[in-house]
């Protein structure tokens, strides 16, 4: 009897080994397969960016030639008040090629000027306003996947509004009470898909957003606070990090 009893535990046992594996595998697999999405997604943005800024630095180099033709002939005929001002026009042509704020901080500079020069290019309004210091606490890691995700979601949710006119992005960075503030403001169609607290995504509905995650994990790790609020057409993102 006992020997009966003893082998049923065992069973049983094997048997709840076994439902633990299959459990364990199967979370396993839907994480990779979520963190594949969104390494996939964020290689495509990347290559979107890079394009884009290789599309408009290769228009600029594309009218180099005219440019020096114009200014010889300009140089040649003595039209130095005509020639001051055509190289003042061309500064202020090249200033706006990817460089749509100055921040202060070089990391930061190249991570918002891609993104906001890529939202601009997909027709979107972009108003953008940045102040940081050029040293910051955050690794550029950290700060690649707060701005950055920050900004492909505000785009994402700017491009499935649609009347492009009404497609706007606004950004806001400065240093508030030894605190660096940001604060991106979005246009969204309707109210975003929640659970709980916590925000979908609208790319699957079995995806509760991996980018949102790894948000809240780089804030979290630096012990700030971070807000998302939405109204009708309207989603808000604000980040308070101690410096």
């Amino acid at each position: 009897m006992i020997a009966v009893v003893t082998l049923v535990i065992l069973a049983a046992a094997a048997v709840l080994g076994l439902f633990v594996f299959f459990i364990s595998h199967v979370v396993r697999t839907s994480v990779d397969r979520r963190i594949l999405r969104y390494q996939n997604d964020l290689a495509q943005k990347q290559s979107e960016e890079v394009e884009n800024m290789y599309r408009q630095t290769r228009g600029w180099r594309h009218d180099l030639k005219t440019h020096i033709q114009t200014m010889k002939a300009h140089l040649v005929l003595g039209e130095y008040d005509k020639l001051e001002q055509y190289l003042n026009d061309l500064d202020t042509d090249l200033a706006s090629v990817d460089n749509i704020v100055r921040t202060g901080n070089l990391a930061m500079d190249a991570l918002l000027n891609s993104k906001l020069s890529l939202a601009r290019a997909k027709g979107i309004q972009v108003e953008a306003k940045a102040m940081v210091p050029g040293s910051l606490s955050l690794s550029e890691v950290d700060l690649g996947i707060l701005i950055g995700n920050l900004m492909d979601n505000a785009m994402e949710a700017c491009l499935k509004v649609a009347e492009e006119k009404d497609r706007i992005l606004r950004v806001y960075i400065d240093v508030l009470k030894g605190q660096l503030y940001i604060y991106v403001m979005n246009s969204a169609e309707g109210r975003p898909r929640r659970a709980g607290r916590l925000y979908l995504t609208s790319k699957d509905s079995r995806d509760h957003g991996y980018g949102l995650v790894r948000m809240d994990k780089v804030v979290e790790k630096y012990h700030g606070f971070l807000d998302r609020q939405n109204e009708e057409g309207v989603f808000v993102t604000e980040v308070l990090l101690p410096l």
